[in-house]
């Protein structure tokens, strides 16, 4: 994964006009392609920091956020049957999953900074981010099912094949 080239192409004054354009409120814009591109080079820059710090530490000993402990038990308590391993686009896409995800995801709101965010997801947890292997979701949901796949052991693979 190497994405620097495209922020750095931006230049500082690019870079810092794209965080503060980010910032803005999604009214202030109609269907303008410029932020669209702006908004998949940070959740691919999300993406890419996410993996190489799987890679370069023991998951089990990775904290995301603050209250890592309430995500993951709400999340297990909600979504007790899900397969983080190894998930399916309907696992977040379908219309039932929707529904439960917006009802998981929107008790986060106010506690998990950006919560509703785009970010990108592995739908395969030994496998790299790849247009295969990756699908969107919210931070919320990123952030349960890294959570649980740091604490179930399912991103060990990551990190012991980036030993070897």
């Amino acid at each position: 994964m190497a994405s620097h080239e495209g922020l750095a192409a931006l230049g500082v004054e690019g870079a810092s006009a794209a965080a503060h354009a980010l910032s803005l409120p999604a009214e202030a814009y109609g269907n303008d392609p410029r932020l669209e591109v702006m908004w998949a080079m940070k959740a691919y820059n999300h993406a890419e920091v996410y993996f190489n710090l799987i890679s370069s530490v023991d998951p089990k000993f990775l904290k995301l956020t603050k209250v890592d402990d309430q995500i993951y038990s709400s999340f297990r308590e909600t979504f007790k049957e899900l397969d983080v391993k190894q998930l399916k686009e309907e696992d977040l896409k379908s219309d039932e999953a929707k529904e439960r995800w917006r009802l998981f995801c929107n008790q986060f709101e106010g506690i998990v900074e950006d919560f509703n965010y785009g970010t990108l997801l592995r739908l395969d947890c030994e496998k790299d981010y790849s247009e295969e292997n990756t699908i969107f979701a919210t931070r919320v949901q990123f952030f349960a099912v890294e959570i649980a796949r740091n604490r179930e052991g399912y991103n060990n693979a990551v990190f012991k094949r980036s030993k070897s």
